[in-house]
């Protein structure tokens, strides 16, 4: 006899394919219209339906026996939703992004990174109670990177190709790819100088030891920190990474020469390539987000994979994009711990400190870093404008949490200081995740209208003649109308490869100036019209 089954496979898989079917029908004017994106509805949807709301989805009764299994579940979740996109983000950049834009790399993961681990330590010593320097220099560290599905919003999303530049927006992309990994040394470092050990070894391999009272266990505990975070998470990821990408394009490149390789699984191979990746990292102890994003660059390093995926159409990366971005905002939402967002008893943590430690941190953390450092990448960032706008689009999303369910595996809760750290660790990350997604997530709308308001010019870079692909696309709002089966379309995320190859002809933007545009029979994929 047939019976009501409301598992909680059943009601999540059904809340993911609701909330998809239903942003879809609105998908264009929410993202070209209002510019929300995906994450913030999805985390007010998942709030809504998860423990505090409707009670309907409740991800702590998505693990078997023992209890508690939350934890682990959000680790798996972040993992896997945060290493496709790594991967897509890396090989999306232009070919060899890194290497000519080396000294702009380095600054943000170097200086700007140290700079923003410190202040966000000083924010949160300054508003939560009961923690120590050092305990907030763990959570600032888990607080530090920078989210690379949030920012795609910036780097190209409909505001970003109408009124930012492309320089800064692939800037704000390989960031936001690269420092997710290159977080583990500021979280390591404040890790190993927090474990204190009055009888620490002389060895320098053991991973119990921590910093004792006598100043030969500082040095001890950075000669842990160079040779297990430097060496064999930070150098070992990079070259994996590397090796990875340089296998799967060499192999990709075979397989295309001979036609083994369908399309299907051409546009699939980047989602196989994150996973195995994640996956084989994840059983060495390496760092998978920073191999992952190796990988995607190693992938596209001549440019020759993302141009294939071009003339081929490429739409299911996009589409598993958006699929990640629906279930693990969804996720984030549901798995909120609202209950430990206030304990004055315990951490002294309380909704009036959480507030004023997010304000604190959306105004320090990252602003003050970008305006000392800005000029020393002047050909991503012109003006102290720009860095302004790129120290305020640092948002703290997914990568954090992955941070904070990694580091509870480093402590243990039988010791009273580290129990303090861990009953604090959750409340102040996810609630500065939470002021993220809302504060970014509106800042774009919000700017729209001042830009409107003020009437900025939109950004005229790489203009692109475009034919329809259907009889009624939506306009995009980087292009203007040109013939009438035409669009004119400017500020692409990636420069044209070798224009002079191309060729070229005239077009008259809606200003009355002539424009270079592309006229070639490969087409594009963007907004449902193609390039001729």
């Amino acid at each position: 006899m047939p019976t009501l089954d409301l598992s909680e496979v059943n009601k999540a898989t059904a809340v993911i394919g609701s909330f998809m079917a239903i942003y879809g029908l609105l998908a264009t004017k929410i993202r070209s219209v209002w510019y929300l994106g995906e994450a913030l509805p999805a985390v007010a949807f998942g709030i809504i339906l998860g423990p505090v709301g409707a009670k309907f989805m409740d991800p702590g009764k998505w693990g078997e026996e023992p209890p508690g299994q939350v934890g682990a579940i959000t680790l798996g979740v972040m993992r896997v939703m945060i290493s496709i996109q790594l991967v897509i983000a890396g090989y999306q950049l232009p070919a060899k992004y890194v290497q000519r834009r080396w000294r702009e790399v380095f600054v943000c993961l170097v200086p700007v990174m140290a700079l923003m681990w410190l202040c966000t330590s000083v924010c949160i010593l300054s508003t939560i109670p009961n923690l120590s320097l050092l305990a907030t220099l763990v959570i600032g560290a888990c607080a530090t990177s920078t989210d690379p599905i949030l920012s795609q919003a910036v780097a190209k999303g409909p505001f970003a190709e109408k009124y930012v530049s492309r320089p800064l927006r692939e800037i704000i992309s390989a960031e936001a790819g690269a420092n997710d990994g290159f977080a583990s040394p500021f979280l390591m470092l404040s890790v190993n100088l927090l474990r204190l050990s009055a009888s620490a070894p002389d060895s320098i391999v053991e991973r119990h030891r921590g910093v004792g009272p006598r100043p030969s266990h500082v040095g001890m505990a950075l000669g842990n920190w160079a040779i297990e975070t430097l060496v064999y998470i930070v150098l070992l990821a990079t070259v994996y990474g590397a090796v990875s990408g340089f296998c799967a394009r060499t192999t990709i490149r075979f397989s295309l020469s001979r036609g083994w390789i369908d399309t299907e699984s051409y546009f699939l191979y980047p989602t196989a390539l994150g996973l195995f990746v994640v996956g084989t990292c994840g059983a060495i102890g390496t760092s998978d987000l920073l191999a992952c994003f190796v990988a995607g660059c190693a992938l596209n390093w001549d440019g020759r994979f993302l141009a294939e995926t071009k003339r081929r159409h490429d739409e299911v990366d996009s589409c598993i994009d958006v699929l990640l971005n629906f279930g693990g905002f969804l996720y984030v939402g549901a798995v909120l711990p609202w209950k430990e967002f206030h304990q004055p008893e315990t951490t002294g943590i309380t909704y009036p400190r959480l507030v004023a430690l997010g304000a604190l941190v959306l105004l320090f953390r990252r602003i003050p870093a970008l305006l000392i450092t800005y000029k020393l990448m002047p050909s991503a960032v012109k003006d102290w404008r720009e860095a302004i706008f790129m120290g305020h689009f640092g948002p703290i999303g997914v990568g954090a949490v992955y941070y904070v369910e990694h580091t509870r595996l480093l402590f243990n809760q039988s010791i009273a200081s580290e129990k303090a750290l861990i009953d604090a660790l959750r409340p102040v990350v996810f609630f500065l995740v939470l002021t993220s997604i809302v504060v970014h997530g509106l800042s774009i709308p919000i700017l729209s209208v001042a830009y409107k308001c003020r009437r900025v010019k939109m950004v005229t870079e790489d203009c692109l003649q475009l034919y329809k692909r259907s009889t009624d696309p939506p306009t995009s709002v980087d292009a203007v109308r040109g013939h009438r089966c035409t669009f004119i379309t400017y500020g692409r995320f990636r420069p044209l490869a070798n224009l002079s190859l191309l060729p070229i002809a005239h077009a008259v933007s809606s200003d009355g100036h002539c424009n270079r545009t592309m006229k070639t029979d490969n087409k594009d994929n963007e907004n449902g019209i193609s390039s001729r």
